[in-house]
C-alpha cells in the first residue's frame, strides 16, 4: 500500500509539473498577442479584466473610448486586449486595449492597402505639415496638401467626423501610415465628371460652387467639371467685376448656356434663371418720358444710368449739359449719383436706351430769347477771340458772338478786333437768337449811329448819285486818289477818272490836302464805298458849255466855247462877290 501510495504521489507530482510547465509555456506565448477577456469590474477610470491567466489585468477606461462617443462597459462584457507582460511587480497582467485595437487595425489596414480599398478614419489632431487621423485605433498622418482638392482654410468642420481615406504608404515596423482624403475626392470627382458630362445638355439647370474668380467671370465647380460663368451672364444689371456679386466657395444655381462635347467647354449663366427685364421695355420707357436713375458707370463718351435692376441707358456726353461742351462726363456727374433723365430713344433689339440729362433742365437759349429779345443791350466779358469774331459771355452761362463785320462802322473788322483781349468787359446789342442752332448774334457797332448812313442818306442832305462834291485828298497811290467828302465819308477816284484828258490821268498831280471837285458816280451802302470821278464832272461841264455857248457844228471851235464858258463863270463869281 505504501508503495502504491508513493507511486500515486509521484504521478500526481509529474502531472502537476507537466501542467505547470504547459501552463507557463502557454503563458509565455500569450505575451505580444491579442486575446479576449471578460470585464470583471469598472472602478472609476480603470477596468479590471480576466484573460485566463493567474491574475487579472487593469486597463485605463479611456483606452476604450471612441472619438465622439461615451464609453459604456459593464461587468461581463467581452473585450479584446493586448498582453504586454504576464505580470508586473504587483503580480498583475499588463494589458492594453489601444495596442489591441492597433494590431487589429494594422491587419485590416494592410489588407486594404494591398487591395487598394478605401478606409474610414477620423481627423482628431493637428501636427506640423498636416493632421493626425484615427483609423480605428491606428494613427495615420494626413499631409496638408492631401486634405482636399482645393486649399482648405478652415478644417474644423472635417474634424471629429468619419471621412473616407486612401492609404498612400504603410511601414508596420516603424508604425507609419500616410493617408489621403484628396485621392478619394479626385476619384469620386472623376466618376461624377464622367456621369455629368455624359448627361449634360444646354438649358440644364445645375448647382455648383464658385471655384475661382477672374476679371472676365467666375469658374464654377459642377461636381467634377468646371464651367465658365461670364461676367455678362451673372445678372441682367451691369456688373463691373464678378466679385461684386460672387465670392469663392459660394453655392450657386446656374444654367448651361452652351456646351461643346468635343472640347468639353461649358458656358454657364445665372441671369437666364431670372425674368428678362427688357421684355416690354418700349411700353415701359416711352420716348419723352422722364425717370430717375442711378449712375453706374462713367466713360469718356458718356455715363450709364440704371433705371431699374437690369435696365441701363446711356447718356451721351452731348446730351449731358446745354452749356458744358468738350467736358469729361465725370465732371458733370459722379458714380452712384441719382439723376433725372429723359428717354430719347429705345432699341429693344440691341438692348439700348438713349437718355438725356440736359433735357430735364431749362434750355438756356430759350430762356435767353424770352428774357433778352433782339435789340436788348447787355454787358459781358470777352471769353474768346477768333479769326471771325469775339465770343462774349452772357447770362445763363452761354456765349454770344460778335462777328468781325459788327465790331465797328468806320474800320475793318480785322483792324477793330485788335483793340480787344480776353476778360475785357464790353457792351453789346442782341441782334438775333437761334434757339435750334444754339447761336446768339451780337453787335457792338449797333450801339452807335452809322456815320456812313447818316452822311450818305439823301433826306438829310447826304450824297446822291450825279451830285458834284468838294473833297480833300487824304491819300495818293498808284491806283488813284482817296478823298474825304464829309464826316464819316471817304470817296475814291480811280486813275482813269482823274481827268478827261489821258495825259492828265496821273495821281501824282495831286497832294494830300488838295481840294478837289468831283462827281458822285456810285454810293454802295453794302461795301460802304463812294466812287467819285473828275472825268465825269468835266464831261458834264463840257456838255453844258456846248449847249449854252454853241457847238462846233456852227463854226465855233471847242476852245472858243470853253473860253466863253470860263469867262461867264468868272463873271458870275465876280457878281456873287
Amino acid at each position: 500500500m505504501a508503495t502504491s501510495s508513493a507511486a500515486v504521489k509521484s504521478v500526481e507530482k509529474e502531472s502537476f509539473a507537466a501542467l505547470l510547465e504547459e501552463s507557463l509555456g502557454q503563458s509565455e506565448s500569450f505575451e505580444g498577442t491579442v486575446v479576449k477577456g471578460r470585464v470583471i469590474s469598472v472602478d472609476n477610470d480603470m477596468v479590471l479584466i480576466d484573460v485566463g491567466l493567474k491574475s487579472e489585468g487593469r486597463v485605463a477606461l479611456k483606452e476604450f473610448a471612441v472619438p465622439g462617443q461615451v464609453v459604456e462597459l459593464v461587468p461581463g462584457d467581452t473585450v479584446e486586449v493586448f498582453i504586454e507582460r504576464m505580470e508586473d511587480k504587483n503580480g498583475e497582467a499588463v494589458l492594453s486595449r489601444e495596442k489591441a485595437k492597433r494590431e487589429e487595425s494594422w491587419t485590416a489596414l494592410e489588407k486594404s492597402f494591398t487591395d487598394q480599398l478605401r478606409v474610414t478614419g477620423i481627423i482628431f489632431g493637428k501636427v506640423k505639415g498636416g493632421f493626425t487621423v484615427d483609423l480605428n485605433g491606428a494613427v495615420a498622418f494626413l499631409p496638408g496638401s492631401q486634405v482636399d482638392i482645393r486649399p482648405v482654410r478652415d478644417i474644423s468642420p472635417l474634424m471629429g467626423t468619419p471621412q473616407p481615406f486612401q492609404i498612400l504608404k504603410m511601414d508596420r515596423s516603424r508604425g507609419n501610415i500616410v493617408v489621403s482624403r484628396r485621392a478619394v475626392l479626385e476619384e469620386s470627382r472623376a466618376e461624377a465628371r464622367s456621369e455629368l458630362v455624359a448627361n449634360l445638355k444646354e438649358g440644364q439647370i445645375l448647382e455648383g460652387v464658385v471655384k475661382n474668380i477672374t476679371d472676365y467671370g467666375a469658374f464654377v465647380d459642377l461636381g467634377g467639371v468646371d464651367g465658365l460663368l461670364h461676367v455678362t451672364d451673372i445678372a441682367w444689371r451691369r456688373i463691373n467685376h464678378p466679385s461684386e456679386a460672387l465670392q469663392i466657395g459660394q453655392a450657386v444655381k446656374v444654367q448651361v448656356v452652351r456646351f461643346n462635347p468635343e472640347t468639353q467647354r461649358i458656358s454657364l449663366g445665372m441671369k437666364q434663371l431670372e425674368a428678362d427685364p427688357w421684355e416690354g421695355v418700349v411700353a415701359k420707357y416711352p420716348a419723352g418720358a422722364r425717370f430717375r436713375g442711378r449712375v453706374t458707370n462713367i466713360t469718356d463718351y458718356g455715363a450709364f444710368v440704371e433705371l431699374e435692376p437690369g435696365i441701363e441707358g446711356l447718356v451721351h456726353v452731348s446730351e449731358m449739359s446745354w452749356t458744358k461742351k468738350n467736358v469729361h462726363p465725370g465732371k458733370i456727374v459722379s458714380t452712384s449719383q441719382e439723376v433725372e433723365v429723359m428717354v430719347l430713344d429705345v432699341d429693344p433689339v440691341k438692348r439700348r436706351i438713349s437718355l438725356g440729362l440736359k433735357q430735364c433742365l431749362p434750355n438756356p437759349w430759350e430762356v435767353f430769347a424770352e428774357k433778352y429779345p433782339a435789340g436788348t443791350e447787355l454787358e459781358g466779358e470777352v471769353k474768346n477771340i477768333t479769326e471771325f469774331g469775339l465770343f462774349v459771355g452772357l447770362p445763363g452761362e452761354i456765349d454770344g458772338m460778335v462777328h468781325l463785320s459788327d465790331i465797328a462802322w468806320d474800320r475793318s473788322g480785322e483792324e477793330a478786333i485788335q483793340e480787344f483781349k480776353k476778360a475785357d468787359q464790353v457792351k453789346v446789342k442782341v441782334l438775333d437768337v437761334d434757339v435750334e442752332k444754339e447761336r446768339i448774334s451780337l453787335g457792338m457797332k449797333q450801339l452807335t449811329e452809322d456815320t456812313f448812313e447818316k452822311a450818305a442818306s439823301a433826306p438829310t442832305g447826304g450824297l446822291r448819285k450825279g451830285e458834284v462834291v468838294t473833297g480833300t485828298v487824304t491819300e495818293v497811290n498808284d491806283g488813284g486818289v482817296e478823298v474825304s467828302v464829309g464826316e464819316g465819308l471817304v470817296g475814291f477816284i480811280r486813275k482813269s477818272d482823274l481827268s478827261r484828258d489821258r495825259s492828265e490821268q496821273r495821281p501824282d498831280r495831286f497832294a494830300v490836302g488838295d481840294k478837289i471837285d468831283a462827281k458822285v458816280i456810285q454810293v454802295d451802302r453794302a461795301t460802304r464805298k463812294v466812287s467819285l470821278s473828275i472825268k465825269a464832272k468835266e464831261v458834264e461841264e463840257e456838255k453844258k458849255a456846248m449847249a449854252e455857248y454853241g457847238s462846233s457844228d456852227s463854226g465855233a471851235s471847242l476852245g472858243d466855247i470853253l473860253g466863253a464858258a470860263l469867262r461867264r463863270a468868272r463873271e458870275n463869281t465876280t457878281e456873287e462877290k
